[in-house]
């Protein structure tokens, strides 16, 4: 019996058809095996959250002494470097001392020959073989010379700089070599145990600020508390350029990782307030705004469908995402500002894959926020 053949671009239409149809049983068979994601969602709880005011502050040392010479001359040492912490009486430059050391071995001696010819003619002034006249002028050129050695003395020790206080040593403007003037600051020492933070508060706050309010200084990303202290003095005046109030705060700095003029975060804390709350696992974030997944109806989805499926059996529950406006995380909850109320019910689990208007499932029980 004779073979018949197909015309070829029938063989290329029937194997056209067959992808087809093996597609489409694919498609079939992946939308069935699809599952509805099981979620657990629970209505926003009342909790108590601190109220706060976030803005800028400056650090600035309230110990701070400039460093400078009470004698000028040409620096021979340096003994310490910027950044140094000292102790009080720790020898910190030594100035060329040749000039004055010599000048000092003079006056010694010369004091001494004076005190000598005093004794000597206050004995002879008793054997009635000087006038007492010629005993005083002794005594005057005595107590003089003695009077200039203690000034050069003085000169000397001049030479030697020591440290007021203790603190951290700031930028030095000098080196060896340097000739430097009596009274010419060359550096600073700053005490950095205790710090004053100059805030800046909006004006429009300026009513919620109180003396004693504790006062937080934040890490760079504005979240992590590194350092506090409490408000002490509140300006009455408000700057007209930038609308701030100026408030201070004094800050313990006892392990020295703040400085003098550094500019940090800064948050204050004005009070507490009872507010509706999210837990962190159900907030997610997207081209920068904030949202959170309730449950709701097909009914709900029709006034909002995006891009959803609106083919839903009117008995399904589906995931709908809203927009809220949520204060600065505290613990694992965020206080809801806008955007929420107390009977809705917010997904807070298995999250990450849905989207707005997508068929769930509920778990039993659950959690509350």
């Amino acid at each position: 019996m004779a073979r018949r053949t197909l015309p070829a671009q029938a063989v290329i239409v029937l194997r056209h058809w067959s992808w087809l149809a093996l597609a489409g049983l694919l498609g079939c068979s992946a939308g069935r095996d699809k599952p509805t994601p099981r979620v657990v969602a629970a209505t926003p709880q009342t909790e108590v959250f601190v109220q706060s005011i976030d803005t800028v502050s400056t650090l600035e040392a309230t110990d701070e002494i400039e460093l400078a010479a009470q004698a000028g001359g040409r620096v021979q040492r340096v003994l310490v470097r910027a950044g140094d912490s000292v102790k009080p009486q720790q020898l910190l430059l030594v100035l060329d001392q040749a000039q004055l050391s010599a000048d000092v071995t003079a006056l010694r001696a010369q004091s001494e020959a004076d005190r000598l010819a005093h004794q000597r003619f206050d004995g002879l002034v008793r054997q009635g073989a000087a006038t007492a006249l010629q005993r005083d002028e002794y005594k005057a050129k005595a107590i003089g010379s003695k009077q200039a050695l203690a000034a050069k003395l003085a000169d000397l020790s001049y030479k030697d700089l020591r440290a007021p206080i203790a603190g951290i040593i700031s930028d030095l403007s000098v080196k060896p070599g340097d000739l430097i003037q009596a009274g010419t600051p060359f550096s600073r020492i700053i005490r950095n145990e205790t710090l004053q933070a100059r805030i800046d508060v909006p004006a429009s706050q300026a009513n919620r600020l109180a003396p004693g309010q504790l006062v937080q200084l934040l890490d760079g990303q504005g979240q992590r508390p590194i350092a506090k202290g409490r408000i002490v003095t509140i300006d009455p005046n408000v700057n007209p350029s930038s609308q701030t109030l100026l408030a201070k705060a004094t800050i313990n700095n006892p392990n020295g990782q703040l400085r003098d003029g550094q500019r940090l975060r800064t948050r204050l804390l004005v009070g507490a307030k009872r507010q509706l709350s999210v837990p962190f696992e159900a907030v997610s974030r997207q081209f920068g705004q904030t949202f959170v997944y309730v449950v709701g109806s097909p009914s709900q989805l029709k006034k909002d469908p995006g891009k959803a499926n609106l083919q839903l059996p009117p008995n399904s529950l589906v995931a709908l995402q809203r927009s809220v406006t949520l204060g600065p995380l505290q613990g694992d909850h965020y206080p809801v500002l806008k955007g929420l109320s107390s009977s809705d019910r917010v997904i807070v689990s298995n999250t990450l894959g849905l989207r707005h208007g997508m068929p769930i499932r509920l778990s039993p029980g659950g959690k509350q926020p």
